[in-house]
């Protein structure tokens, strides 16, 4: 399939990066219409563009990444704007980004249950990007693409709408520990209130960070508010380590999946496999992931008893 031979239907989105369009293809062997996502990069943002397709060409069937075709990034002159166009091939999301699908809830809520299966699913897809080396640094429901699917409900015996979320957006991403990047410019990789404490103050990359991100990306789902919409010296607090501010009707597990992944050092937030382990997640852990390194099995333990320890503290507390 080659991206000069879609045929365009409508544009999707801007991001930092580039555009995002929705095209259109004839498969030859049935004559199936089939879509895809192509973002666009101008000649500026071609290397980003380059290293996003050579990560995601690293998770080639991995459900929780968006997958990319073609063997490589494509370049196509745009005669009319008189510049080279850089361009990759992405699987297309009917139901778009999670911003715009929690758009659709009242208020901007998600479901209780809902939020549980959407976290796994995105424990999942981080046990993958760190289980391969690389901190995705900017996650945040603007890049968390929602995908239609059917369930099959053994209760009522009929088939249900579901639906699966896939990470995307790796035009950030970085090797985990790699200092090149920084500059006193751009002294941290994301976006600054999904960001941790300390990516914020020295420009860490660790898998904590993307544990902290993934706190936000719960705690929106749960108030269908971005956080730390309570203040404006968001960067202040997160220099003393504070974390934003959630709920207290939240049921005592998420309150305690929330605090570990808004703890002040970056190690007490866990790895996203152990995290799937958590009360708070549901029990239906992509097999794929069997074959990931997870911490020591010693440290482990010691981990889940003090996990069991503050969950018991705070359940006395609610």
């Amino acid at each position: 399939m080659v991206v000069l031979d879609l045929e365009f239907e409508k544009f999707l989105g801007q991001g930092a990066f580039g555009s995002v369009s929705l095209f259109k293809h004839e498969r030859q062997r049935d004559g199936k219409i089939l879509h895809a996502a192509v973002k666009t990069s101008a000649d500026q943002h071609a290397k980003a563009l380059c290293q996003e397709f050579q990560i995601l060409s690293k998770f080639k069937g991995y459900s929780r990444i968006v997958q990319c075709y073609g063997n490589g990034v494509q370049a196509k002159v745009n005669h009319k704007e008189g510049y080279v166009e850089y361009k990759i091939l992405m699987e297309y999301a009917a139901e778009g980004s999670l911003s715009t699908f929690m758009d659709r809830f009242e208020y901007g809520k998600l479901p209780e249950p809902m939020i549980r299966e959407f976290t796994r699913m995105l424990l999942e897809g981080l046990a993958t990007i760190h289980g391969h080396g690389y901190v995705h640094c900017d996650l945040k429901p603007e890049n968390i693409l929602v995908f239609p699917s059917r369930v099959y409900d053994y209760k009522k015996g009929a088939w249900r709408t579901s639906y699966e979320l896939k990470i995307s957006d790796f035009g950030l991403s970085k090797k985990e520990g790699d200092t090149k990047w920084w500059h006193p410019d751009q002294p941290f990789a994301g976006t600054p209130i999904y960001m941790s404490p300390e990516s914020i103050s020295h420009g860490e990359i660790g898998k904590g960070l993307d544990l902290w991100s993934l706190g936000c990306v719960v705690l929106e789902m749960y108030t269908g508010k971005r956080p730390w919409w309570h203040t404006n010296d968001y960067l202040e607090d997160l220099m003393n380590c504070y974390e934003p501010l959630f709920p207290s009707n939240l049921p005592c597990d998420a309150k305690h999946f929330l605090m570990t992944c808004f703890a002040s050092e970056p190690d007490e937030r866990k790895d996203a496999l152990t995290l799937l382990s958590h009360s708070f997640v549901p029990r239906d852990v992509n097999p794929k992931l069997a074959n990931l390194k997870t911490e020591n099995p010693k440290d482990l333990s010691l981990g889940l008893e003090k996990i069991r320890q503050m969950l018991y503290e705070i359940k006395s507390m609610c």
